[in-house]
């Protein structure tokens, strides 16, 4: 399965590399999109849990490192749910 890096720059400035096992990942995103927080949060969780599924339908087990990076997502997205303003940019993918 190729694997996707995606970097995204949160509301705060601040940019990180997240995972994904599957391709899929750029079926929800677009990079150089912005996304408002919660659409964002919306869109990594169906994302990284259909990869993890996937991951699942052909090893048998779901992508603990999928589902490790949609938890460091969940809380890194917390503090800006609040901010009807606050935006995620997807910059980049990359396998």
């Amino acid at each position: 399965m190729p694997e996707m890096i995606f970097r995204v720059r949160w509301s705060d400035g601040k940019e990180a590399e997240c995972y994904s096992p599957s391709l899929v990942i750029r079926d929800h995103f677009t990079a150089g999109q912005d996304y408002p927080v919660r659409e964002f949060l919306e869109k990594a969780d169906i994302a990284l849990t259909e990869a993890s599924a996937r991951v699942r339908a052909r090893y048998g087990v779901p992508c603990s490192r999928a589902l490790g990076q949609l938890q460091a997502i969940r809380q890194t997205c917390t503090p800006f749910l609040t901010r009807p303003d606050a935006q995620v940019r997807v910059l980049s993918f990359r396998p």
